[in-house]
This record gives C-alpha cells, sequence and structure tokens, in this order.
C-alpha cells in the first residue's frame, strides 16, 4: 500500500496486469448456462473515436464486469466495421487516390508521402489495399482507446467486417437467402446518391431542410380548358406520366379518366386518383414523374404506370429524350440535356416562362428533402439492377413476424421497442443490399454470357458454400476457367458490394464462430446481450434480427441495451458530421478513465446526456475517495477474510443492514440493466459511510484487538470495505482493482459479486431501523455547533442536551457511546418531545 495513494498511471499499470493474468480471457469450456455473450458493436473504423463511443461502450462494459462477478464467463468480442463508403472517404482523403476499376493492378505501388493536388487513378485491387492498410493503423489506435478506457474485452476475440472469415459469414448468409428466395435481383426505381454514385438503403436516409420554390404549372386539357398543378421540380416535367388528385376532390372527379396535356413538351399524360394525393397541398393535384420521390414510386407502380426516366446516375438530365417524343418536345428537351438538377430546374422555367405556361413567379417554400446520410446532395431516384432482401415491407406475414420477434426480445428500456416496431410498420419496400462501390463484401455470385456476350442475370451462377470467401472479379465460377472471363458464352461476375449494413447485420454470427466453429457458436448463440445506440435501432437492430429469423427461426439477442446521445452545451447531439465531438483520447488522459467512466454510467439507459466534465470531476473526487478510505481502513490491519459472526456493536449492525440492502438494490438494478441506480445508490451509502460511519466508529477501532467492541469495528470494517470495492468495480474498474490489491488475493474483477449473505450472521432483525442514520444525524448537530463557534471538531463538549421523539432516544441509547467518543462528548441527557430531533450543545 503506497504512502500516498494517487490515480495517476493506474491506467498503465493495471492494463498491463489483466494482459499478463488473463483476466477477462473467455472460457470456452463453460456451458451454455454460464455464459453471458455480448454482440458488441465494431465502430466504423474512418478516422477517430469520439466522445460518445466511450459513453455508450463504457455502458456495455458494466455489464459485462458485472455478469462476470456473477459467476458467468462473459463472450466479450470486439470487432472493426471497416468496409463501406467511410473508409472509401477516408482513403481518398488520406492517400489522394481515386479507384478506377478499368486499371490493371499494380503491384509495386507505393502512395505517395504527400497526397497530389489532383487524385491519382489505381486499380480496385491496389485502392482496396490502401484500405486494408488504413483500417488496420485506425484499429490499432482505437484498440489501444478501449485498453485505456478499461474496456474488459477478451481481445484475442477480435474480427474485422472485411477479413477472410466475416466475408465468408456474410457471403454464405446471401446464399442461403437467395436458395430460398428472401435474395432476388430486380430492376427497379432506386435512391441514388449522385456524389457516391451508388444506390442507397431506406434505412439510411436523413431528412434535411432546404429552400426551395413552388412553381404554377400550366396543363392543357382536351377541347381548350387546362388544369393547374404545383411542383418544386420543373425539371422533372419531361419525366411526367400522370396526373393524380384525390379520389373525393370535387375540383378534379370528372377529369378522372381523361388526359392532360404536358407543357412545353405536349406530351399526353392520363388523370387518375389515388389516395395518397393531398386535396390540400398546392392546388391539390400533382404531377406523377418517373421518379421525383418516394411517393411518385408508391404511385407509379400502384396505378401500373409507365416510365419516363430523364435523371441520369451522375445527377445530370439524360443526353437523350424520353422514348416517343416528337421532334418538337425532343428539340425542348435538349434544352434540358446534360445540365445538373439545379441548372435544368432554371431552363425548365425559362421554357415554362416562353410557352406562358408558368403561372406566376415561383413562391419561396421551406422543404424537407431526402439524403444519404453521410452524402451532401439530394437523392435521386434513377432504376437500377439491384440486390435485394425480402424483410417484410411488402410482406405482410413476414412484418407481423419481425414485430413479434420485437416483442419476444427484452428491452432496456422498453420504451425503445416502440421505436422498433415503428420502423417494421413503416417499411415500404424490400432492403437495397447492394452498393456500387469498390471496397466491401462482393456478391458471390457470377452470370452466363449469351452468344452475344450479354449476361443472363435470371440464371446466376454461385459457389459451394466450402469455398468461401470468392471475389467474382478474380474467382472463376464453376465449371469455367479464367480465359472465358468476358467472352461470349463465358462469364462475368457481379461487379458490386454488399451494402456494410449487411455484413454487420451478421454480428453474431461472425463474432461467434457460424459455419467454422460450431462448438463455440452453441455456446454464444443466441447471444443474451445486444448494446447498442438508439438512432441505429432502424438498420443495425433490424438488420440482424431480420438475417436470425430468416436462418435460424430465433432472435439473435436476447436483450438489447439502449444507449442515448451526447449532447453538446446547445442541447445538439455530438456527432462526427456537426464537427462539434470531443475526442477521448486527451479527455482520458486530463480527467482520469475512471472519471470519464463515472460520468457515463451516471446516465441511465436511453437517455440523451450532457457532456459535462464537470460531473467527471465528480466522478474523479469519488475514485480518490475510494483509496482514501480503503486505506483508513486498512490501517486497522483488517483481516481479508472477515467473519460476520465477530460483528456485535448495534452500529456496526445497523450499518451492514444498511449495506446489505445497498447490496440488493444495486443487484436488481444490474439484472435490470439499470446500471445508473446501481451506480446511485452504492455511491450514496459511500459517502454516508465515510462521513458518517468512519467517523463514528474510529475511536472504538483504535481499541484493543482483544476487546470485542474492537473486534467488532474491524470486522464490520473489513465486510463493508470488501463489498463497497465490488460494487464499485464494474463502474470504476482501476481503482478498485488497486484498493482491492493492497489487501486482497486475485482481482478484484473475478472475485465473487456481494450477497446480503455475507453479512447474515451479523444482522439483527430485532434492532430499530434508521440507527446509523440517527448516530450520523446527532454527530452532525455536534459538528455543526462546533463550526459555529469556529472550533476545532477535537474540541470537547461539556454536555449534550438531546430532544425528540421518544423511539429515537431509546435508539439513541444503542449508538450513544460511539457518538460521544465521535464528538468528544463528556455527558448527554435526553428530553422526549414531539417535535423532530434536536440538540443543545454546550461546548467545554
Amino acid at each position: 500500500m503506497p504512502d500516498k495513494p494517487t490515480l495517476d498511471g493506474l491506467e498503465r499499470k493495471w492494463r498491463a496486469v489483466w494482459d499478463e493474468r488473463g483476466t477477462y480471457t473467455f472460457d470456452r469450456t463453460a456451458p451454455r448456462s454460464r455464459v453471458f455473450s455480448i454482440d458488441t458493436p465494431p465502430p466504423t473504423v474512418s478516422g477517430s473515436l469520439h466522445v460518445g463511443h466511450v459513453f455508450s461502450f463504457t455502458h456495455a462494459d458494466a455489464i459485462a464486469r458485472y455478469q462476470r462477478m456473477t459467476g458467468r464467463e462473459v463472450f466479450y468480442p470486439m470487432g472493426w466495421d471497416d468496409n463501406g463508403l467511410p473508409t472509401e472517404r477516408r482513403v481518398q482523403n488520406h492517400y489522394g487516390v481515386q479507384c478506377d476499376p478499368s486499371l490493371p493492378y499494380d503491384p509495386d505501388f507505393t502512395p505517395p508521402e504527400t497526397p497530389p493536388s489532383r487524385p491519382l487513378h489505381v486499380s480496385r485491387r491496389n485502392f482496396v489495399e490502401l484500405c486494408q492498410r488504413l483500417t488496420a493503423i485506425d484499429e490499432q489506435a482505437f484498440e489501444e482507446l478501449w485498453r485505456q478506457l478499461g474496456l474488459s474485452v477478451d481481445w484475442s476475440l477480435q474480427y474485422s467486417t472485411i477479413n477472410d472469415v466475416s466475408r465468408a459469414v456474410s457471403q454464405r448468409a446471401f446464399l442461403r437467402n437467395l436458395a430460398r428466395g428472401e435474395a432476388y435481383l430486380a430492376d427497379a426505381p432506386t435512391l441514388w446518391d449522385v456524389s457516391f454514385h451508388t444506390a442507397v438503403a431506406q434505412a439510411e436516409l436523413e431528412d434535411r431542410e432546404r429552400q426551395g420554390a413552388y412553381y404554377r404549372l400550366v396543363f392543357g386539357l382536351p377541347g381548350g380548358g387546362d388544369v393547374r398543378i404545383e411542383t418544386t421540380r420543373p425539371e422533372l416535367l419531361p419525366a411526367c406520366v400522370a396526373l393524380v388528385a384525390h379520389p373525393d376532390d370535387e375540383r378534379y372527379r370528372h377529369l378522372f379518366g381523361t388526359v392532360a396535356t404536358t407543357p412545353v413538351f405536349g406530351v399526353e399524360v392520363p388523370i387518375r386518383a389515388h389516395p395518397l394525393a393531398q386535396p390540400d397541398k398546392g392546388s391539390g393535384i400533382a404531377m406523377i414523374c418517373t421518379f421525383g420521390d418516394l411517393t411518385d414510386v408508391i404511385w407509379w407502380r400502384e396505378l401500373d404506370l409507365p416510365t419516363r426516366p430523364v435523371m441520369g446516375r451522375d445527377g445530370r438530365l439524360l443526353p437523350q429524350p424520353p422514348a416517343g417524343f416528337s421532334a418538337a418536345a425532343a428539340a425542348a428537351y435538349a434544352e434540358l440535356a446534360g445540365k445538373t438538377a439545379f441548372s435544368a430546374k432554371e431552363k425548365a422555367a425559362e421554357l415554362l416562362r416562353a410557352a406562358g405556361a408558368l403561372d406566376g413567379e415561383p413562391r419561396p417554400t421551406t422543404q424537407q428533402v431526402k439524403f444519404y446520410e453521410r452524402g451532401d446532395k439530394p437523392l435521386e431516384i434513377v432504376t437500377t439492377r439491384q440486390w435485394y432482401i425480402r424483410n417484410g415491407g411488402r410482406d405482410a406475414a413476414l412484418r407481423s413476424a419481425l414485430l413479434d420477434r420485437g416483442r419476444e426480445m427484452t428491452w432496456s428500456p422498453g420504451f425503445m421497442r416502440n421505436r422498433y416496431e415503428n420502423w417494421v410498420e413503416g417499411l415500404a419496400g424490400d432492403w437495397i443490399i447492394s452498393r456500387q462501390r469498390f471496397f466491401g463484401v462482393p456478391f458471390p455470385v457470377w452470370y452466363p454470357l449469351d452468344a452475344a456476350g450479354e449476361p443472363d442475370h435470371s440464371s446466376p451462377i454461385t459457389p459451394d458454400e466450402a469455398a468461401l470467401p470468392i471475389d467474382p472479379s478474380s474467382d472463376t465460377p464453376p465449371g469455367y476457367d479464367e480465359s472465358q472471363r468476358g467472352r461470349p458464352g463465358g462469364f462475368t461476375g457481379d461487379p458490386d458490394v454488399m451494402d456494410t449494413w449487411a455484413t454487420s447485420s451478421l454480428t453474431p454470427e461472425i463474432a461467434g464462430g457460424w459455419g467454422r466453429d460450431d462448438d463455440l457458436f452453441a455456446r454464444v448463440f443466441p447471444m443474451d446481450l445486444r448494446p447498442q445506440a438508439h438512432e441505429i435501432i432502424r438498420t443495425w437492430l433490424f438488420a440482424t434480427v431480420l438475417r436470425a429469423h430468416q436462418e435460424f427461426d430465433s432472435l439473435p439477442f436476447r436483450t438489447t441495451l439502449i444507449s442515448g446521445w451526447i449532447l453538446d452545451p446547445d442541447r445538439k447531439k455530438m456527432s462526427k458530421s456537426k464537427g462539434n465531438t470531443v475526442t477521448p483520447a486527451g479527455l482520458l488522459a486530463e480527467q482520469g478513465s475512471d472519471a470519464v467512466r463515472y460520468w457515463a454510467v451516471s446516465a441511465r439507459p436511453g437517455t440523451d446526456t450532457a457532456f459535462d466534465t464537470g460531473q467527471m470531476k465528480v466522478g474523479r473526487r469519488l475514485a480518490i475517495k475510494i483509496l482514501n478510505a480503503t486505506k483508513f481502513v486498512l490501517r486497522f490491519g483488517v483481516s481479508a477474510d472477515p467473519g460476520a459472526g465477530d460483528v456485535t456493536e448495534p452500529l456496526d449492525r445497523a450499518m451492514l443492514t444498511e449495506l446489505a440492502a445497498v447490496v440488493a438494490d444495486a443487484t436488481r438494478h444490474f439484472e435490470g440493466y439499470d446500471y445508473a441506480r446501481a451506480l446511485e445508490r452504492t455511491e450514496q451509502f459511500f459517502w454516508t459511510f465515510c462521513d458518517d460511519y468512519l467517523e463514528l466508529v474510529k475511536e472504538r477501532a483504535y481499541g484493543p484487538v482483544s476487546a470485542p467492541a474492537t473486534r467488532s469495528a474491524h470486522a464490520a470494517l473489513a465486510l463493508a470495505l470488501r463489498a463497497l470495492l465490488r460494487l464499485f468495480a464494474p463502474m470504476l474498474p482501476f481503482v478498485t482493482e488497486e484498493a482491492w490489491s493492497w489487501w486482497q488475493e486475485g482481482s478484484v474483477h473475478r472475485a465473487a459479486w456481494p450477497s446480503t449473505n455475507e453479512f447474515a450472521e451479523a444482522l439483527d432483525p430485532a434492532l430499530p431501523g434508521g440507527l446509523l442514520t440517527l448516530a450520523g444525524a446527532v454527530l452532525g448537530l455536534v459538528r455543526k455547533a462546533k463550526s459555529e463557534a469556529r472550533q476545532s471538531m477535537r474540541s470537547e463538549v461539556a454536555h449534550l442536551t438531546l430532544r425528540g421523539p421518544e423511539a429515537d432516544l431509546i435508539s439513541f441509547d444503542l449508538v450513544g457511546p460511539d457518538v460521544l467518543a465521535a464528538g468528544v462528548i463528556r455527558e448527554v441527557t435526553t428530553e422526549a418531545v414531539g417535535d423532530p430531533l434536536g440538540a443543545e450543545v454546550r461546548l467545554a
């Protein structure tokens, strides 16, 4: 035990010891009944972690540490989500490169030390190698920070979402989805990011407020009349395939079944009825374009309309007009061809104005526009060939089954289930899982080429599962050789990669060894806990539930622990995209890991919490107090294995009675995944223990060791300290391990969680309740009198007159000797009154 306990250096010291002793190593021989498995969120490896990661991962770690102390073998892996767009963008910026799949692989390529002003074009394979190189560096930095935070992960259980194991699992799951008809290839309207040139799933959408304008367009009617519609996207007029109004709208009911003529282009389009049309929006009648928004897609599908696409994948209007345009319409379209949506909007307004078909000037409006969550330009909807997985968006039976899965699961907090159910009930289509990118898990599919060299997408060629993982761009399908690639009668590989969520949705299978370690998988699956943030319920949690339901007809995990957001001083969510995050490395160095963890676990599950260094300072003071209180108790030479039978004094028994209640409450809170309440209850008692009990018992504890009253004090102090260190251990792992090591063998994190049975012999049911509180209150009155008289706390009290209810005075007799000793009181008299407890203190 050091002469001057300090928090400095504890992280470095105990990290090394834990690694050397294998403190957190998972025992894979443990039966399933003793295993507690955690589906750890794999953080995205695309830069740096922020304080929000520290916040939520600390919550899961507190639960892991508690479960380990209850005797469970904790399966606690760590994954790295290192494929997908974030990594690609980081590699492009870091090395100054751009992927060009048409280039050959250069085995001697070395990126420049400084990114060039113009990006270097490299082959896909070279680009993927750069991705792997940079993510490996990032993963090391992430691991270092997690170790500094004190995560009790078994670091031998690491994985990444792009390594061979993960690719094999992801491809195996996809092939089984395909074999069961749950995965399919289709040409369909697709949300498309024009910057990243890739499809985007519904779960990746983000609404952002943008300034726009309503344009009032005049459509001609047979016989010389007209109908006027309002739109914010006049540039999509050549894509118009119909007009639509609500079936109950009397203004337009007489037009249903007739046609209108588009201004400028002169194309006849039908006028139809549909309940999604909004009579109170604009003029009440809208144009359906292929495609301006998701409602257009619904109308197009349900009204069985043709397509007239004009928007290209690059965000510019296609060079050629839609099929069937007249020469005049084609000439008008040529004015728009090749322009961006913004430029085409301005040009379309000019054409409408010149044709006398623009009613008035544009009317400014604020609108919600859909973006890819990582993009900076509005999404377009284009028709592309993509891979989908059925998710209940078009299947009522599957949707109902997935809702039932959500109800099978335990949610902490319970109200978060509503977010899951709202998402499932609001699904508008199946899950698009293909992405037109480079660094990801490739689809394990080839297509045969016909005599003209065209791929037959209806007859995909798939590998045997034993061959996984494969890359169709370099591996050959069964029955073919490399010389047949791209040739008529030969084959071609699927060029796309899977959405990162298509792999991340399989983290229980990846970490648990599905398909490669059946014994391990049987011991850990379904997982016991999925910790995660609430904003990815719709993506990670839902997709994981879907994949397990399809493959195993079960849940992937039994309980989900949902963390809230971290808010900045303006009560706004902290995020990398908003630039208001705090990087945790400096924070951990400045405040100490236990202090930062204290702040994190002070927040209840699902609760948004302000970033607060003041709260961290409170945690640091608590950690220091734990060291000092431990040193104080140990100065009495207390036993490392105290006997509760030695506790005989009423004050000691009263303290242990209250501690037993704390243990019961903390255990109940942890079993309900409420680490914050467990900490609150423990900390509240700890300060009472330090401020009151230690002062009250101190004089008796200094007595002769042979005296029963002294032995009682020593046993009670040891029992309390041993329990308190274990109660704090899940939240404050470094300081509790340090204090534990001063007088106990082994690690506190492998010690048994405290039980009320430890104090059973010391508890006396006949003892009045509240004795410790009463003794502390009386001592507080004496201290107050001395403080007001500006006297030392060790100054004598000549006489104490204690007044209060008779029951309190009778109880006081039981603890009076300790109070008199602590308060240096010569004599005391009591007077029974009906008023609350009060005292008259006469100093010597």
